[in-house]
């Protein structure tokens, strides 16, 4: 049996705290290794959990049991550092396979996707079992070390789960506040990789460790030599402008050129967010030379419809639509349609969890909260409902486009949060949601939404797109007959637009809603349709809902492309 040396016998306790900075480090980097492809939803999270445990569970029982059979010292110092090896490889191995999946999504290929999930998954299941490993090995080492002996055995044990829980605390914090939006989630694994090799280096004094040391040096320069982008843009004729990763996301930003069959080239600026499952704002560059509201449509994609819900109210005119609170501004498609439609005074406070977010808009977007041509434009870098409860303000329109496709964040969907946002509302106000809807039309998760609404505002109408979205608004009072007023107040906009161009855009949007919606036109959403129960803060099974859409989606295209 191999003697750990003095040193080692010193290091024990402190390598027990740096192994659980190094296992949650690892665990925290496997979602951001997955959200460019899968996502960032509660699934994706339950898998991520799920698998760590499972990790866990068998790395303590492996770890005891080899503890038990040879309780040396120096195979504890290997063991991490082999832990380190496997992580420099994950890069390598991830990308090619995240390729796949990237595909594989895209063509609905259930297989392919859920085994490149499945592969991913499993790269981090060794280095993580070998991390586990330490902590009833480090038990089984102290307790020969110790006088007491088996007398001293759960004190031994409680000191050293306390010091890998604290250990474990810091890499969650160091790797999800410091290292990924620092250098980045390659970076991070290649750091902890360094880290682990090192630390099991220490305790070995050993030149092997060393060798493995320089293995992982040339896997991250081998890494860094691949270069390019993570991923390619994930939309229809895109060029990749720039990419980054944020505490929040994976971003994207395209220039995407669309051809009109009539030949007209039109070129747009898109955002891309993880897996890219959605496009989240459109800049069509050609409103810089034009400065015409009707260039920053986008041909009747869901941004158009919210500047249009105020008219559901009879006798509606541009002069009261003078604020919008705007939840989920992402990088300002919306609120640049407002300033240009509604005027540059208008009022105007977006909201947008993520930082990189908001200055990816002012980069590349022309976003104009930081222009003193705007001077009501402001937006704030915080989660939507803890900021709606804080304002003090009345809007005319509250937006909700915080929708993180596929999946929706469960607190912005209940009675509750409605709540909210009805008591932030002027008397004629108004609370549009962008809800989605596969393009086969499954009403499913509309239905849900607007069943929600229902309970909180007295009337709720949806207005469908000319794709698959609708958008569902809720009214402070009644309004009586809102698709009727709708239709007068559009047949009034028709007037008002020869004296004021810039109203043409309302115009064209409202005639769109009348008579293009993709399943029907303006319609009132009554109690007798509402297939749901009203989502609750303590009951709001959104994650189960778009499965069950996701899957049936992926069924029926499957079947489609049947012979």
């Amino acid at each position: 049996m191999l003697t750990p040396s003095p040193l080692s016998d010193r290091l024990l306790l402190p390598v027990v705290f740096l192994a659980g900075v190094g296992t949650l480090g690892i665990e925290m980097v496997m979602p951001r290794l997955l959200a460019p492809f899968f996502g960032t939803s509660q699934p994706i999270w339950a898998v991520v959990i799920g698998m760590t445990l499972v990790y866990l569970a068998a790395g303590y029982w492996l770890g005891g049991r080899l503890a038990d059979r040879r309780p040396d010292g120096r195979l504890l110092y290997w063991l991490i550092a082999w832990a380190g090896l496997l992580c420099a490889i994950i890069p390598l191995v991830a990308r090619p396979l995240l390729r796949l999946a990237q595909v594989s999504l895209k063509t609905v290929a259930a297989g392919g996707f859920l085994s490149s999930l499945a592969v991913v998954v499993l790269l981090f299941a060794a280095p993580v079992i070998l991390m586990a490993m330490v902590g009833p090995f480090a038990v089984r080492l102290k307790l020969l070390q110790a006088e007491q002996g088996v007398a001293a055995a759960g004190r031994t044990a409680g000191t050293i789960s306390a010091l890998s829980t604290l250990g474990s605390i810091v890499g969650t914090f160091l790797t999800v506040l410091v290292l990924i939006p620092l250098v980045g989630t390659s970076a991070t694994i290649f750091l902890f990789a360094a880290f682990l090799v090192a630390l099991g280096a220490i305790g070995l004094r050993d030149w092997r460790a060393l060798l493995l040391l320089a293995i992982v040096a040339a896997l991250a320069s081998a890494h860094a030599g691949l270069g390019g982008e993570l991923k390619s843009a994930d939309c229809f004729n895109c060029r990749l402008l720039a990419e980054r990763e944020s505490a929040y996301h994976y971003i994207q930003v395209a220039d995407q050129e669309v051809r009109y069959s009539s030949g007209v080239s039109d070129p747009r600026r898109v955002l891309i967010l993880n897996e890219g499952q959605a496009i989240h704002s459109i800049y069509r560059l050609k409103y810089e030379q034009t400065g015409d509201p009707l260039d920053l449509l986008t041909d009747g994609g869901p941004w158009d419809y919210f500047a249009v819900a105020p008219y559901l109210y009879p006798d509606a005119g541009p002069e009261a639509v003078r604020s919008l609170a705007l939840l989920g501004s992402a990088a300002g498609s919306i609120p640049k349609q407002f300033l240009a439609i509604y005027g540059p005074d208008t009022l105007i406070d977006a909201v947008e969890i993520d930082p990189a977010i908001i200055d990816v808009g002012r980069r590349y977007f022309a976003m104009e909260d930081e222009d003193p041509a705007f001077p009501n434009y402001t937006t704030y870098a915080q989660d939507a409902r803890a900021w709606l409860a804080t304002t003090e303000r009345s809007y005319d329109v509250i937006g909700m486009d915080a929708y993180h496709q596929p999946y929706i964040p469960f607190h912005l969907t209940t009675v509750e949060f409605f709540a909210e946002v009805r008591a932030r509302l002027s008397p004629r106000g108004v609370a549009v949601v962008n809800a989605g809807r596969p393009a086969s039309g499954d009403d499913r998760l509309v239905n849900a939404l607007a069943s929600t609404m229902l309970a909180v505002f007295p009337e709720v109408y949806v207005i469908d797109t000319r794709f698959s979205n609708a958008i569902l608004v809720g009214v402070t009072t009644p309004v009586g007959d809102g698709a009727a007023n709708f239709a007068a107040n559009a047949a009034r906009m028709a007037v008002a637009a020869e004296d004021e161009p810039r109203y043409r855009a309302l115009q064209l949007v409202m005639y769109w809603a009348l008579n293009e919606g993709r399943f029907g036109p303006v319609r009132r959403f009554t109690a007798d349709q509402a297939a749901y129960r009203p989502f609750t803060d303590d009951w709001a099974p959104v994650e189960q809902l778009i499965d069950g859409l996701i899957v049936s989606e992926a069924a029926r295209r499957t079947v489609d492309s049947l012979p």
